[in-house]
C-alpha cells in the first residue's frame, strides 16, 4: 500500500486528479469521490481478511474498489448480431471508465452466447473458435465472441455488438443465455483484480423465460474452492462455465471432452479413476498448451457423497437431476472402466443411448447399494443400518495429583438406549491428558471394556494415576467404536466401523478455575470440505481430542525407522499447516504412521482447493492472529527436521506454511530462549499483521 500512497500524494500535488474533462456531471462526481473527500470508511465495508480493509480513506477514495456489471438490454440487429447494452460500476455503484483513464483500472469484458436445450440439458454456444493442436487435430470449441465492436455512451455505460451472427434458422423460441466475464485490472494498485460474471437468460422472440439451467450452485463449489475461479480467475460462476463446457467442446490434443458433467466428475475422482489406477493419466491441454494433469487429485470426502456438489448449502432447483436423469456420460465419467458400446463392466450389457438408463437406475427405492442412483451412492457413515453411537462423560472423581481418577460415562444409540461397554474390548478407550494450556506429553490411554455397567451408565477407574506434580486443568475423553455388518453392503466392504464423537470433559486437578483448552480450529470448518473428519480407524472425530496427542512435543518416533531419523513433528499446528500446503512445500513432509510395517504418509502432493491465505477457512475467528499476550503455558514445538528446533508457538504455526530457509531465519532472529517478538510486527493492526499480509 505504501507505493500506492506515495503515488497518490505525488499525483495530487501535481494536480493530476483535477484536470479531467468536466463535460458531464457523472465525471464530476467521480473526480470528487476520487479526491478522498468522500466519507466512506473501508473498515465498515470490509473484513480484515480483505485487502480493501487496510486502505486509507484517500486510497479507498481513489481506487474505488470492486466491479459490478449490469445488462440493460439485449437485441439483435438486422444482421442477427447480438447488441448488448451494459453498465459497469465499482462496488458502491459509482460508474467506472472502461479504459481506466478517468478511474483506475481498465476493464475488459468477454461475451458468450449460447442456447439451452431442456431435453438434453446442455448448452450449445453460438460463439465458437477453432483450436488446432500441435498434433494437427482440430476442434471447434465454444468460446467468447472475438472481434466485436464497442460504443462507449458515457462513463460506465457502453454497447457491445457481437461479430458472431446467429445462424439462419436459429431457434428464436429457445432459452438463450448471455454470459459475461469481466476483469478490472487493479493489480498494480492493490495486488488483486476484480471480476464480475453475469448470466442473462432471455428468449430471442421476446417470450418470457420458462426453462433455464440451474443445476449446481456457486455456494456448493465454494465450500471448498474459496472461491471457484478458472482461466486466470475471471470465470467464477458455474453457470458461466457450462456455457462453454458442454458436449460441444473437446480438447484436440487428448481427445477428451471438456463437457462439465464429465470433466468435473473426472477431476474430483482424480487418482481414484479406474483408468488412472490402470496407468492412464487424466490430462486436459488448455490455453497456450498448458498441461493440466488431474491424476493426483484426492477428493477430501467420500466421493459417493454426490449431494455435496449437486445440492450443497443452497440447493438449486435442478439439484435432484443427478439422480432423476441418469445418463451414460455422467456415469461413465467416474466409472470409466465401463464400456457402454461393448457392455464391458455393465451388467445390463451394451447401451447405445440413454433411453433405458432410468429403467434400472431409478432415483431410489429406499434400499442401499442397489441399482438405484441414490442407493448405489450411499455413503457408509450415512447408512440407515447404523444405530448410532454416542459417548458422554457424566463426571470424573478422584482427580487430584497422585490419585487414580474414576470416570463415569454413558454410551447410547440414536434411540436413547444404553450400550454395554463390555463387548467393545480394545475398541473402547478412555483418555486423560493435561494441562490444557498445552498438552506436553501423550495422554494416558486405557482400554475401558472392563468398566462396571449398571444397565444405564458405566464407571472406570484409571490404572494410571495423575502425576504427582499435575496442575491446572486436565482433559478426559473417550474413543468408542464398533463394527457393524452391512446387508446390503457396498462392493468394497461388508462392514463399517461406527464411532462415537469424542466427548471432552475438563477437570481442575488443583482447585484452580477450570480452563478449557483454547479452540483454534473450528471443526465445522473442517467438515465443509471433509464432511466427516474421521481419522485413525474412524475413531478420532473431534479436533479438541486430536490436540491431546498432536502436541508440541509429539513426533513419529515410535513409528519412524532408524534409518529415516531424525523424527518428524506431529504437533497439530505444524502438521495441519504442512498438510494443507502440500505441493507448495519446499521441504519434504512425511510422517510414519500406524501399520506393520509402518505406513509412510507423504503429503507433498496434496492439492489444496482453496486459497490458503484465507486463514478463517479453518480457524475459529481471530485465532489466526499473532498476540503479544501469549500464555507462558504455550510450549515450543520440537522440530528436529526443520531449519532449527525448537520453534516457539507463533513461529511453529507460521513456518508450517512458510517453510523456506529465509522464513525460518527471519523467525529465528526474532526469537529468544524465553519467548518471541512476532507480535511487534505481526500483531493486530501492525504493519505486517497476519490478516493484512494474508488479505485477499
Amino acid at each position: 500500500m505504501r507505493s500506492l500512497r506515495g503515488g497518490l500524494v505525488a499525483a495530487m500535488a501535481a494536480g493530476a486528479l483535477v484536470i479531467l474533462p468536466m463535460s458531464n456531471s457523472r465525471v464530476t462526481r467521480i473526480v470528487a469521490r476520487s479526491s478522498g473527500t468522500q466519507e466512506t470508511d473501508p473498515r465498515t465495508l470490509y473484513a480484515p481478511q480483505q485487502k480493501e480493509y487496510w486502505l486509507s480513506a484517500d486510497e479507498f477514495g481513489y481506487v474505488r474498489p470492486g466491479l459490478a456489471v449490469t445488462v440493460n438490454s439485449i437485441h439483435f440487429d438486422s444482421g442477427l448480431h447480438a447488441v448488448v447494452d451494459v453498465s459497469y460500476t465499482d462496488g458502491l455503484g459509482v460508474a467506472l471508465d472502461r479504459a481506466g483513464v478517468l478511474t483506475p483500472g481498465a476493464i475488459s469484458m468477454s461475451f458468450v452466447l449460447a442456447w439451452w436445450d431442456p431435453g438434453s440439458r446442455n448448452y450449445t454456444a453460438y460463439t465458437t473458435r477453432v483450436q488446432t493442436a500441435p498434433n494437427g487435430n482440430s476442434a471447434t470449441q465454444a468460446a467468447a465472441d472475438s472481434g466485436g465492436t464497442w460504443t462507449d455512451l458515457d462513463i460506465g455505460h457502453s454497447v457491445y455488438t457481437f461479430k458472431t451472427a446467429l445462424p439462419a434458422g436459429y431457434d428464436a423460441t429457445a432459452t438463450t443465455t448471455l454470459g459475461i466475464y469481466a476483469t478490472r485490472d487493479t493489480s498494480d494498485l492493490l495486488g488483486k483484480d476484480y471480476y464480475a460474471n453475469v448470466e442473462q437468460d432471455f428468449v430471442p422472440n421476446g417470450s418470457p423465460v420458462t426453462q433455464s439451467w440451474d443445476m449446481i450452485s456457486n455456494a456448493a463449489c465454494n465450500t471448498c474452492h474459496d472461491p471457484l475461479s478458472a482461466h486466470g480467475g475471471s470465470r467464477q460462476d458455474v453457470k458461466l462455465c457450462v456455457l462453454c463446457h458442454s458436449p460441444q467442446t473437446t480438447d484436440p490434443d487428448t481427445g477428451n471432452t471438456v463437457d462439465f458433467k464429465v470433466m468435473v466428475h473426472k477431476i474430483h475422482m482424480g487418482s481414484s479413476l479406474p483408468s488412472v489406477e490402470a496407468g492412464t493419466p487424466y490430462v486436459i491441454i488448455g490455453n497456450s498448451q498448458s498441461v493440466h494433469d488431474f491424476s493426483t487429485v484426492v477428493f477430501p470426502q467420500d466421493i459417493r457423497n454426490c449431494a455435496t456438489c449437486h445440492e450443497g448449502p443452497t440447493p438449486p432447483t435442478q439439484g435432484p437431476n443427478w439422480y432423476t436423469y441418469p445418463g451414460r456420460a455422467a456415469c461413465q465419467s467416474c466409472h470409466d472402466d465401463v464400456n457402454f458400446t461393448t457392455g464391458e463392466n455393465h451388467p445390463a450389457g451394451p447401451q447405445p443411448n440413454d433411453n433405458q438408463c432410468a429403467s434400472c437406475h431409478i432415483p431410489t427405492n429406499g434400499t442401499e447399494w442397489d441399482a438405484s442412483v441414490v442407493g448405489a451412492h450411499t455413503v457408509p457413515y450415512k447408512s440407515t443400518q447404523l444405530k448410532g453411537l454416542h459417548a458422554e462423560i457424566l463426571s470424573v472423581a478422584n482427580a487430584a495429583p497422585g490419585q487414580n481418577p474414576t470416570i463415569r460415562f454413558q454410551l447410547t444409540q440414536n434411540d436413547g438406549s444404553a450400550v454395554d461397554p463390555g463387548p467393545f474390548a480394545s475398541n473402547l478407550n478412555v483418555l486423560m491428558g493435561g494441562p490444557t494450556g498445552d498438552y506436553a506429553v501423550n495422554p494416558f490411554r486405557e482400554a475401558a471394556s472392563g468398566a462396571a455397567f449398571d444397565g444405564t451408565t458405566a464407571t472406570y477407574t484409571f490404572t494410571n494415576a495423575l502425576p504427582a506434580n499435575a496442575t491446572g486443568t486436565w482433559t478426559f475423553s473417550i474413543e468408542a467404536r464398533r463394527t457393524i455388518n452391512l446387508s446390503p453392503h457396498p462392493a468394497d466392504a461388508t462392514t463399517f466401523t461406527e464411532a462415537a464423537f469424542n466427548p471432552i470433559f475438563d477437570v481442575s486437578v488443583d482447585g484452580s478455575p477450570v480452563a478449557s483448552r483454547r479452540v483454534v480450529v473450528d471443526l465445522a470448518n473442517c467438515n465443509t470440505c471433509h464432511d466427516r473428519l474421521a481419522l485413525h480407524g474412524g475413531q478420532r472425530l473431534n479436533t479438541q481430542e486430536c490436540v491431546m496427542c498432536h502436541n508440541p512435543n509429539a513426533s513419529d518416533v515410535s513409528r519412524r525407522p532408524t534409518d529415516q531419523l531424525p523424527v518428524e513433528s506431529i504437533d497439530f499446528k505444524r502438521m495441519i499447516h504442512r498438510i494443507h500446503t502440500g505441493e507448495d512445500l519446499t521441504q519434504t513432509y512425511t510422517i510414519y504412521g500406524f501399520g506393520t510395517p509402518p505406513s509412510v504418509n507423504n503429503f507433498n502432493d496434496v492439492l489444496f482447493p482453496g486459497d490458503r491465505r484465507d486463514c478463517q477457512k479453518c480457524h475459529a475467528p481471530g485465532t489466526e492472529e499473532v498476540t503479544d499476550n501469549a500464555s507462558p503455558s504455550w510450549l515450543a514445538t520440537q522440530t528436529p527436521r526443520d531449519w532449527y528446533s525448537p520453534q516457539h508457538h507463533d513461529a511453529a504455526a507460521c513456518l508450517g506454511c512458510h517453510d523456506t530457509q529465509a522464513a525460518a531465519a527471519h523467525a529465528f532472529t526474532m526469537t529468544a530462549p524465553f519467548g518471541e517478538a512476532c507480535a511487534t510486527c505481526h500483531g493486530s493492526d501492525a504493519d505486517f499483521a497476519v490478516d493484512k499480509v494474508h488479505a485477499r
